[in-house]
């Protein structure tokens, strides 16, 4: 008998060989060797056991288990005697598109009677257990936009018969843009098209839809009981799909709304809305959102559930006194400021010396010598000096004369400490900028001459009474055009220099370089070079405010939420304080959205979000240029700056991001303004505030929110060049940089570089005219150019507002409604609006 085999358990750990002797290393391992190095090798991880099939089984069970949680969670509030009703949003996307038809259909499918009410009919299916609530809208895209905010299905309303239009288009972006829900396309007008035709068209119409919504595989119709009965089984026997940014909040579509006047303002009062509440859980102590009217606080938070017919004796009726779940609580109910008030002594101040306090009276005494004397002469000739704004017409000036004749240096000396201030606070250096500056430019004041008699004075002394008149006609409608035009093309020269010669700006020969470029700074290393982000911020930043930690903040907000007291699935009445009448009027003819604030949100700060623009729109857009912003359930009238999108970062990044004068095509560019702060990923859209000819908001970029970060630095860039004069190796000499000795030994220590890749430095002035000897790693070549860059930092404008539809003209609110061609139009000169 042989002997029995010893076993032997294989070693888990990779093998490890008997390493080489001496004779048979390397050079390069030998070398490290004599230099003291080591080569640890890295042990990966511990020992895993092996999985055994018991294992695997047992972690197949837990993942089930977690998901069958998830969906009972997500479907609890559908389902039970006090079930909330999904809500549908029933959206035209063509011309002769009947919503109601539509209801109808779905309604009679199932024995039921349709109720006209315009909005929010619940229908009943007792057969599948649950309950339907629809919402059709009509073609305006803030109601589209605002159903499908809340809705758990969208139904998409086509036409056998008429194409969809650039409304429906535009609507169908939006959507895709904002996160949608799921999407049932319903086509009607089939009995119009001829039996043979039918496949085609809803092949073509799937072919449309899934170009958009990948999801959607079919295009259902309701022109039998039996097709509509099958989209209510659709509905009813899956769980809506969860949009992430609306989840994490609570919202509500409102059944009822009820407004109580206060008794010192009929126009402003409580608002009371009743529906469910959707989801997270709501507190008291939180703000509450309405779209175009702003954030409230909340009174009370009262339980309505909804009386359930043929119950037993422990049915709920609706006389009965609602029972108040939460009030809000003084110490810790959100405010209602959103800005903090700075305090202007907190700036850093140096105290003059002796020497600089006597230089100021000497100029001061000179000063003021100098005014008596141009006083003087104004009262012998009967005459006095008034500043106005540069610009201003001699009939305007008149008006200003006669309001300060009284007190004229009084307005005088205010108009120029206002001036001043603007020159202290504001971009001392953006007055003097070029067309092709974004800055915004300070206000330039002038002085005007007043007679004796009050009028005008004209610069040959002339009085300006006639033919003055003919200077303050406002342009005809060609000239009009004209101006708008020319105005367009200079943009679109702006754009295209910025394409072709990016940053690239000319030194003044008026102005020396180290005045006209004060305000920037040159850095070895744009990725590198330290900067320090609380380094001169200006007056609009001790508004804002800032967190420590952002993301530990919005994890500890999160969690404050869950624990609210009033939960999701509830039907509930929220009464608001101090909403004005306006928002309870327009829930007349719109769906009533409200959605709960977290804490912190209604707090102004930075906020930074991507973009990146759209194919339709080819005209271009520039930093600070006015623009209305869909940012998750709000909208705000904002004027972004656009800088670099750099992913990453790395530990060795210092913030800094390059400023994007205009918005680019293909490219994605961050979009930094001032706005109230906003937990989680949330979708913005960018449209034009402007009227659209053919009623179709022109969508300018879309994106997501990034960051609320104040301390992120947007530096922006100019180039200046020179061209080679003499070379000499790899020393050049350089001219038509700078135009004066001074200014080439102030900017001495900035690196250049040049368009072929060289590198180097100013080693001395040349002569008095702004020539200057340059050193470089290499040989220069003749054509080439020699650039120096210079960054300045930059700033958002504070004139985010909150975009109001009833601010808006009538114009401007015809962009957002679509409109309809009749037969009877013609060439559509006429227009019906829906």
């Amino acid at each position: 008998m042989a002997p029995e085999a010893k076993f032997h358990h294989r070693a888990s750990l990779k093998q490890t060989n008997k390493p080489f002797k001496r004779r048979f290393a390397t050079k390069n391992s030998m070398r490290d060797k004599a230099k003291g190095r080591t080569q640890r090798t890295s042990v990966k991880g511990k020992v895993q056991r092996k999985h055994t099939r018991a294992d695997r089984r047992n972690a197949v069970r837990t993942e089930q288990r977690k998901k069958r949680d998830h969906l009972l969670m997500s479907t609890r509030i559908f389902s039970g005697r006090h079930r909330a009703p999904k809500i549908v949003a029933v959206i035209p996307l063509c011309a002769d598109v009947q919503t109601s038809d539509l209801v109808r259909s779905l309604f009679g499918c199932v024995d039921e009677e349709y109720p006209a009410k315009g909005h929010g009919q619940v229908l009943n299916v007792a057969r599948f257990k649950q309950s339907i609530q629809f919402v059709e809208v009509g073609r305006n895209v803030l109601d589209i936009l605002d159903a499908a905010k809340v809705a758990d299905y969208v139904i998409l309303g086509v036409s056998a018969v008429v194409e969809v239009d650039a409304f429906g288009e535009h609507c169908l972006t939006a959507l895709q843009n904002q996160g949608h829900p799921g999407v049932f396309p319903i086509v009607q007008g089939m009995d119009a098209v001829g039996s043979k035709r039918q496949g085609d068209v809803k092949k073509s119409l799937q072919s449309f839809m899934s170009h958009f919504f990948p999801t959607a595989d079919k295009v259902y119709s309701t022109d039998t009981p039996t097709d509509a009965l099958a989209i209510l089984r659709m509905i009813t026997g899956q769980a809506p799909r969860g949009i992430k940014w609306r989840d994490i909040r609570p919202y509500m579509l409102a059944d009822s709304v009820e407004f109580e006047p206060s008794a010192d303002n009929a126009e402003i009062g409580s608002l009371a809305l009743t529906g469910f509440l959707r989801g997270a859980n709501l507190s008291a102590n939180r703000l509450v959102h309405i779209p175009n009217f702003g954030d409230f606080q909340i009174d009370h938070i009262c339980h309505v559930p909804v009386a359930v017919e043929g119950a037993k004796g422990d049915a709920i009726e609706e006389d009965d006194e609602p029972v108040v779940l939460d009030r809000p609580e003084a110490e810790l109910q959100d405010s209602l400021v959103d800005a903090n008030e700075p305090n202007t002594l907190n700036n850093e101040q140096t105290w003059p010396e002796d020497e600089e306090m006597g230089e100021w009276k000497e100029r001061m005494m000179e000063m003021e010598e100098n005014e008596e004397r141009l006083a003087a002469d104004a009262a012998s000739k009967g005459q006095r000096t008034i500043s106005v704004p540069k610009g201003t017409s001699s009939y305007q000036a008149a008006w200003i004369a006669a309001t300060t004749a009284n007190d004229g240096s009084e307005s005088e000396d205010a108009s120029d400490d206002e001036s001043s201030d603007e020159d202290m606070d504001g971009e001392d250096d953006e007055g003097m900028e070029d067309d092709d500056e974004e800055e915004e430019e300070e206000e330039e004041y002038e002085e005007m001459v007043v007679g004796a008699d009050g009028k005008i004075q004209e610069e040959n002394g002339a009085g300006s009474d006639d033919g003055g008149d003919d200077d303050d006609q406002l342009p005809s409608g060609e000239e009009q055009a004209q101006q708008l035009k020319a105005y367009l093309s200079e943009r679109s020269r702006q754009n295209r220099d910025d394409v072709n010669f990016p940053d690239e700006v000319d030194t003044p020969m008026d102005v020396s370089a180290r005045t006209r470029f004060a305000r920037f700074r040159g850095l070895q290393s744009f990725r590198t070079s330290p900067w320090d982000p609380y380094e001169n911020l200006p007056l609009d930043y001790a508004r804002i405010f800032q967190f420590e930690s952002f993301k530990r903040t919005q994890q500890r907000v999160l969690r404050m939420a869950a624990d609210a007291p009033v939960k999701a699935g509830m039907r509930v009445r929220i009464v608001l304080r101090a909403v004005p009448r306006a928002a309870a009027t327009q829930a007349g003819g719109r769906p009533m959205v409200a959605f709960g604030l977290m804490q912190h949100e209604h707090q102004m700060s930075v906020v930074h979000f991507t973009v990146l623009r759209t194919d339709a729109y080819a005209e271009p857009v520039r930093s600070k240029d006015p623009l209305v912003a869909h940012i998750g359930f709000r909208r705000y009238n904002v004027q972004p700056l656009f800088s670099q999108h750099s992913l990453g970062g790395g530990s060795n990044s210092n913030g800094v991001h390059k400023f994007e004068r205009f918005l680019k095509h293909g490219q994605v560019s961050v979009a930094s303004v001032y706005a109230p702060i906003q937990f989680g990923a949330a979708p913005v859209s960018l449209y034009l505030p402007t009227t659209a000819l053919d009623g179709v908001p022109t969508l300018v970029a879309t994106g997501s929110s990034l960051e609320v970060n104040p301390a992120r630095i947007l530096a922006k860039r100019i180039i200046l060049t020179g061209a080679p004069f003499k070379i000499h190796k790899r020393s050049a000499v350089i001219r038509y940089m700078f135009f004066s000795p001074e200014d080439v030994i102030w900017f001495k220590p900035v690196q250049l570089h040049t368009k072929y890749g060289r590198t180097g430095h100013i080693f001395e002035s040349l002569g008095t005219h702004g020539y200057m000897k340059c050193v470089f790693d290499g040989p220069l070549k003749q054509m080439d150019t020699v650039c120096m860059n210079l960054y300045k930092r930059v700033f958002p404008k504070w004139t985010t507002s909150l975009w109001s539809e009833h601010e808006q003209t009538d114009d401007q609110k015809l962009q957002w409604v679509g409109r309809v061609t009749t037969e009877q139009d013609g060439d559509g000169d006429e227009a019906m609006d829906l």
